[in-house]
């Protein structure tokens, strides 16, 4: 496991959620020459790799997604419960409260007091 998918605070994943998964798929390939293949976790989420190494991945909008379209940044946690508590303890929203990814880990989706959002995880350890 990848330095950056243990160390509290470090980025450690990028993701697109996207109207059109297939086109953004086939732009952004073009664009920078990444690679992308379905997870098998999941058959409608892409993975980003750059070389050989995933680096990101991309997913379709979902009907009543309170995540917005756009390139969102995963932030390594060590507990995303207690993430979640304290973002709201701060003046922050959770978006999405502490969920399961299965084989991947926990996650949230925060938004500051200023309208930003970001997302925490905590990764299984393999």
């Amino acid at each position: 496991m990848a330095d950056q998918f243990k160390e509290q605070g470090a980025f450690s994943w990028l993701e697109l959620s996207t109207p059109d998964l297939a086109g953004s798929r086939a732009f952004y390939s073009r664009l920078f020459g990444w690679k992308t293949e379905p997870w098998s976790g999941a058959e409608d989420y892409a993975l980003i790799k750059v070389g050989s190494r995933e680096v990101g991945g991309m997913t379709p909008l979902r009907p009543g997604q309170r995540k917005p379209a756009g390139w969102g940044a995963y932030v390594t946690v060590t507990d995303v419960d207690a993430t979640a508590a304290k973002a709201e303890e701060l003046g922050g929203k959770v978006l999405v409260p502490p969920t399961e990814i299965t084989r991947v880990g926990r996650f949230c989706v925060i938004q500051d007091p200023q309208g930003a959002v970001i997302t925490a995880i905590t990764y299984r350890r393999p």
